[in-house]
């Protein structure tokens, strides 16, 4: 059989991408006033925490690395708010402060850790990139780039062994998008059908490098279609866009259908990490996200359309403000890790 007729049989042996079943188009949610201010406080604490992180970073109490998450908020909130803890899980990358205030854990704890304080959440061993919660199933926190990919494709096929009806989330950005085992675990994802959302914050710049220089296909959603994996493109700069997906991922994943992919199209106002002084990208396409795009505003503006005033927010501003001061109080007078904590946490025994 000449070439073309094998690519013309194969062609007509596969079933058309139109004909599979694909997930709603999701809807913004629509919140009450009591949800819409939950999710407002949880975009501020993050902002205010990473502000103040920044600034202990410049003054040298964190050390190492430190990739802050001012301006994605809205992505953390949305997706997080419909996750349930202790029967989902959750894993990252290096930024993920803001995942772990959006699911809940102390705000104090995590401060600590960032310092390096034995208080912190990963006993202050871990600092910015390494911090995990089994508790609350927030598992890193990773720094190799692309690999909490794979094993949150672990996690969902520990969630459908043990058939506890758990959905991994699973995050990275458009930088690990092009690495390899992204593509590995996809596979895997959709032949076992696991339950797993993979999340990409595009925020268009993987280190120092766009999207448009770094990724022959831009449109993140549609990474999946060679494995029959569905995606949804979404604006990961309105909180209840994002929600709305996120209800509409957890439903195709919880009833079996396997993995979906959903892109968050977001924006990071500072640079990759605290080093990066970020002159790849104009003041004015940082100010334009600011002014017109800033999720926290735009809650803000929906917030007024209920009813809540400005006089409100201001305290809830206030009251932010004073648990992230109380933070890092707790973190900067917190005790260093004895030395004897660097030998415990590398190996579990089994007997």
């Amino acid at each position: 059989m000449a070439r073309s007729a094998k690519l013309q049989a194969a062609s007509e042996a596969a079933p058309p991408t139109s004909n599979r079943e694909r997930p709603r188009e999701p809807e913004r949610y629509q919140p009450s006033k009591e949800d819409l201010l939950g999710f407002y406080r949880q975009m501020l604490l993050i902002r205010r925490f990473e502000e103040r992180a920044g600034q202990l970073y410049g003054l040298g109490l964190i050390g190492g690395f430190c990739h802050l998450y001012i301006g994605q908020e809205a992505v953390a909130v949305g997706l997080q708010s419909a996750m349930t803890v202790g029967k989902d899980s959750v894993i990252t990358g290096y930024r993920d402060h803001g995942h772990m205030l959006a699911y809940g854990i102390d705000p104090k704890v995590i401060m600590a850790e960032l310092t390096g304080r034995a208080a912190g959440i990963s006993k202050g061993k871990g600092g910015s990139m390494h911090m995990f919660s089994v508790e609350h199933g927030f598992y890193g926190g990773h720094g190799i780039v692309g690999a909490q990919v794979s094993l949150g494709t672990g996690l969902a096929f520990k969630h459908q062994y043990s058939a506890d009806g758990g959905v991994c989330l699973s995050y990275f950005g458009d930088g690990a998008a092009n690495q390899g085992q992204v593509y590995e675990s996809f596979n895997m994802a959709e032949l076992w059908k696991l339950p797993v959302i993979y999340a990409i914050e595009n925020n268009h710049y993987a280190m120092g490098t766009s999207v448009e220089r770094s990724a022959s296909e831009p449109d993140f959603y549609k990474r999946g279609e060679s494995f029959r994996i569905p995606g949804i493109q979404v604006d990961g700069m309105d909180v209840l866009a994002v929600r709305g997906a996120a209800q509409e991922a957890l439903e195709w994943t919880r009833s079996g259908k396997g993995p979906i992919i959903l892109e968050l199209k977001t924006y990071r106002y500072r640079g990759h990490s605290m080093s990066d002084p970020a002159k790849y990208r104009t003041r004015e396409e940082v100010q334009n996200y600011r002014e017109n795009q800033d999720p926290i505003t735009r809650a803000a503006a929906d917030l007024a359309a209920l009813g809540v005033g400005e006089n409100e927010l201001k305290e809830i501003d206030k009251e932010i403000k004073d648990v992230v001061v109380e933070a890092a109080k707790y973190a900067e007078e917190a005790p260093e890790p004895d030395a004897t904590e660097l030998y415990t946490d590398v190996l579990v025994e089994r007997y």
